[in-house]
């Protein structure tokens, strides 16, 4: 995983709705980057179900929740319109993202792994999470941030 403190890797990718999403466009917010492995499966949705229950918690805290798997974009959207998900899911299918956060090891790899990264208001990252409950992910986080 990236070190806390070091500088987050920036990105430009598309979203679930075909948006272009780059990080250095969030600057002056914190931002939560979860990865996950594969759209609508057990833990994914689990995880993901979490993120909304807390959103306006996270929003109220000037923080962006982005959601990362290798999915297209069609079966993202159709994960986030299924669990109402109000926030975006990155569609790394050119896998730049997943393997500049360390999320996979090579191109080949077919699921990112279940990783998060918090990144400060200037780019940083403060926390790097190997180790996710997907049940209590995202309070645990929102309590702390």
């Amino acid at each position: 995983m990236l070190q806390v403190g070091t500088e987050a890797p920036d990105f430009l990718v598309n979203d679930h709705n075909g948006n272009r999403v780059t990080l250095k466009d969030l600057r002056g917010r914190k931002v939560i980057l979860w990865f996950f492995p594969k759209a609508d499966t057990p833990g994914c949705t689990m995880e993901g179900q979490g993120f909304r229950d807390a959103f306006d918690q996270f929003k109220e805290k000037n923080t962006t929740i982005l959601g990362v798997s290798l999915d297209n974009e069609a079966d993202n959207k159709a994960f986030a319109e299924k669990f109402n998900f109000p926030y975006p899911l990155l569609c790394d299918v050119g896998r730049e993202i997943s393997l500049a956060y360390h999320a996979i090891k090579s191109k080949d790899d077919q699921y990112a792994a279940r990783i998060t990264y918090v990144i400060d208001e200037n780019g940083k990252i403060v926390e790097a999470i190997d180790q996710v409950d997907t049940k209590n992910h995202a309070n645990d986080l929102c309590s702390r941030i």
